[in-house]
């Protein structure tokens, strides 16, 4: 009789076997949509580090400006120093030439620490802004998508836009700073010169549009494709993944399905590194070409010296190189501008549950469920419940599947938030209590126990970062699990595995309630925690539980009503409703839904 809540029409993202593509609705982009970005809300993001911003933009300043002496001392050079052999004024020349080199590259360092330091910041708070985001989402958004997609987002879409983020601002205003003086550096030597080399520069701006546009379609497709790998590598690859790929015999059809997809990203990534690439190389043989064009004219007349010539073709060389990197970078932004649309897309996500204010001085935990109603969809998953459970009481939840049980677990902590009626802790609407404050009243202790893959200890201290071994050690033996535990090799620093696979379900019961004993919460919610274990481990891990609910206003979602017995109060559902209420002995004695459980519940047992 486990109550999941997915039969309770909760959407899941565990109904694709591992390994399939992710669907069209995993997450809130359509498959088929272009996703952009805003340029003005990306500029915002480098909005708090302006300061150091400005910084970088004077030294590209500075260096491009000191740059630009060298073409003029160069002309000196040719023109004046060697013809008349002015042996003082080449060496002059030349030392400021090679101080020319040194200051620009001092600069060039000193700006890109600056500007690469901006950058990770931005990265950083990107990362973390999204990370914090979808923890304040609701249970909701996780059952209706699937891990890796999120993995994707945070990992794969905000990496990508690392070079961007890093460099790439930088570089734009680097080269465009670097044109602007070079074309009024040229106008000096020879205006005709610099007219001639400015015609063609419209077409290069059109020609690298139409490439950006094609690149950024294939970036958002790319990235689609990656999540939907990124979710395929985490499900077929997990623990759960491999043991039901081998038990069902599924191993070489999930590497061919890994295969067809790398494929697939191959074929995209082919695609976005070649987007353009002869229309680019148009350019460059354009320019390559433009050099001879000057000599060309130059030599159609002669009142242009030699040295202004050779002057003229190292400032078009200077001309030409960041123009070509301004083309590309601008491909690159609007590639960029696919995954800033993704991450954006996260961060705008409607939070659909807002904490409280209030922190309650103390806690009784008596709990009422006011006309509570509550539904995932269109059709009620509960309706109309009504409870008190008295503080220091024990209430235990009975029904069959789909009743709703699980669901009215989830209600109290929050995981969801009533559509209708309201929750209350000592007359306080839970809604009002900050996240802080309900985490530590209500206490959970569910079916599917999670560990992370870390020590015991370290799993243990997630409850309480600041428990001291010796409380960490009188929980375990609260819980009924020290023993076992000092029997290890390591003890309490043994590495419990991926999803606490090296333990039985019965150890991992009793770490998860071991765990809740070191947070010490007034109010303990029970959701069906024995009912995957064995008769055996199901009186120890009882035990531990009974020692966990002492003094505790305790809610119970029982499977096995053997375990229930003692309750203070029993109400059982059916669709969402309550339909029978009392201690066990008069509801048994009543002949009605409560009992007709037990019945069933004797004769499997008997079986």
């Amino acid at each position: 009789m486990t109550d999941d809540p997915r039969a309770d029409e909760a959407p899941s993202k565990d109904t694709a076997s591992p390994g399939d593509e992710a669907p069209a609705e995993d997450g809130p982009l359509p498959a088929n949509s272009e996703p952009r970005a805003p340029l003005r809300r990306v500029v915002g993001l480098f909005r708090p580090y302006r300061g150091r911003l400005v910084v970088v933009g004077a030294l590209i300043g500075l260096s491009s400006l000191v740059s630009l002496a060298s073409p003029f001392m160069l002309r000196a050079v040719l023109d004046d120093a060697i013809p008349h052999g002015r042996t003082g004024l080449l060496t002059l020349l030349v030392l400021g030439m090679v101080a020319v080199a040194v200051v620009t590259s001092v600069l060039d360092v000193i700006q890109m620490l600056i500007s690469n330091g901006v950058g990770q910041r931005v990265m950083h708070d990107l990362r973390t802004a999204v990370y914090g985001h979808l923890q304040r989402m609701s249970m909701a958004f996780f059952t209706r998508t699937r891990t890796g997609e999120v993995q994707s987002r945070i990992a794969s879409d905000i990496g990508g836009m690392q070079l961007v983020v890093t460099s790439t601002a930088a570089a734009i205003v680097s080269n465009l700073t670097t044109v602007i003086a070079t074309v009024i550096a040229m106008l000096v030597l020879d205006w005709r010169l610099t007219v001639v080399s400015l015609l063609l520069l419209p077409l290069f701006v059109g020609i690298s549009r139409r490439v950006g546009r094609e690149r950024r379609k294939i970036t958002s497709e790319r990235q689609r494709k990656m999540a939907a790998m990124s979710s395929m590598i985490q499900e077929s690859l997990s623990i759960s993944g491999i043991l039901l790929g081998r038990t069902m015999g599924q191993g070489p059809e999930l590497a061919r399905r890994f295969s067809a997809a790398s494929d697939e990203l191959a074929v995209l990534e082919l695609r976005s590194s070649m987007a353009g690439r002869w229309r680019q190389s148009t350019i460059q043989i354009i320019m390559a070409a433009m050099p001879a064009m000057i000599y060309w004219a130059t030599g159609l007349t002669s009142a242009i010296s030699i040295g202004t010539v050779v002057a003229f073709t190292t400032l078009q060389l200077n001309l030409f190189r960041p123009s070509v990197s301004l083309l590309r970078l601008g491909v690159d932004v609007q590639s960029s501008l696919a995954l800033f649309a993704r991450i954006f897309e996260y961060l705008d996500l409607t939070v659909d549950i807002h904490p409280g204010t209030h922190t309650p001085k103390t806690v009784r935990g008596e709990i009422r469920f006011e006309h509570v109603d509550f539904s995932y969809g269109e059709t009620p998953t509960l309706s109309d419940i009504d409870l008190v459970v008295p503080a220091g009481t024990t209430l235990a939840v009975v029904g069959e599947t789909g009743s709703g049980k699980t669901t009215l677990s989830y209600l109290l902590p929050r995981l969801y938030d009533v559509t209708g009626g309201r929750i209350t802790i000592d007359g306080v609407d839970v809604r009002e209590l900050t996240f802080e404050a309900l985490a530590e009243t209500v206490g959970v202790v569910s079916q599917e126990t999670y560990l992370f893959h870390s020590s015991i200890a370290d799993n243990l201290r997630f409850a309480n970062p600041s428990a001291t071994d010796e409380e960490i050690v009188s929980a375990a033996r609260a819980a009924r699990i020290h023993d076992h535990i000092a029997s290890l090799p390591e003890g309490y620093d043994t590495v419990v595995g991926e999803r606490g696979y090296r333990f039985s379900g019965g150890e991992k019961q009793r770490l998860a309630i071991a765990r809740t004993l070191l947070r010490d919460p007034p109010v303990l919610v029970l959701d069906e925690a024995t009912s995957a274990l064995d008769t055996q481990t199901e009186r120890a891990v009882q035990e531990a539980l009974d020692t966990l609910s002492r003094g505790r206003t305790t809610i119970t979602i029982a499977h096995r009503l053997s375990t229930i017995r003692d309750a203070d109060q029993i109400v059982v559902l059916d669709r969402g409703r309550i339909v029978e209420r009392g201690g066990h002995d008069d509801l048994l004695a009543a002949g009605g839904p409560y009992a007709a459980l037990v019945n069933r519940d004797r004769s499997l047992t008997t079986a």
